[in-house]
């Protein structure tokens, strides 16, 4: 079965971190990983540098035969409450790709 990787960009609202990231950590990934075909999540915060305007990162495997299908379960969790959306998150400045592979992994 195809593994397709999600990638989300994303950052707090000012002065709302330490919310955003309790919920993103304890409800917002817990939600997203009880949707079908969602196997993992990891996330990351960027590593110093200039700012950013997405200082977050959550990287999510899918498996699925149809990824259109499964990202419309994802979005009918969302409009139906099962997934719920903090006000701690900016969510205009969100970014999100998911993206399939095209060779298989290459290690060292």
């Amino acid at each position: 079965m195809p593994t397709y990787t999600m990638i989300i960009l994303t950052r707090p609202t000012e002065g709302r971190e330490d919310e955003y990231n309790q919920w993103y950590n304890d409800v917002h990934v817990p939600e997203v990983l009880a949707t079908e075909g969602f196997m993992a999540a990891q996330r990351f915060k960027l590593a110093g540098g200039p700012d950013s305007p997405a200082p977050y990162l959550a990287i999510y495997e899918v498996q699925t035969e149809d990824f259109a299908a499964t990202l419309a379960k994802l979005e009918e969790r969302v409009a139906n409450g099962k997934i719920g959306i903090s006000s701690a998150l900016d969510v205009p400045s969100a970014i999100g790709a998911a993206y399939e592979p095209i060779t298989e992994r290459v290690t060292a």
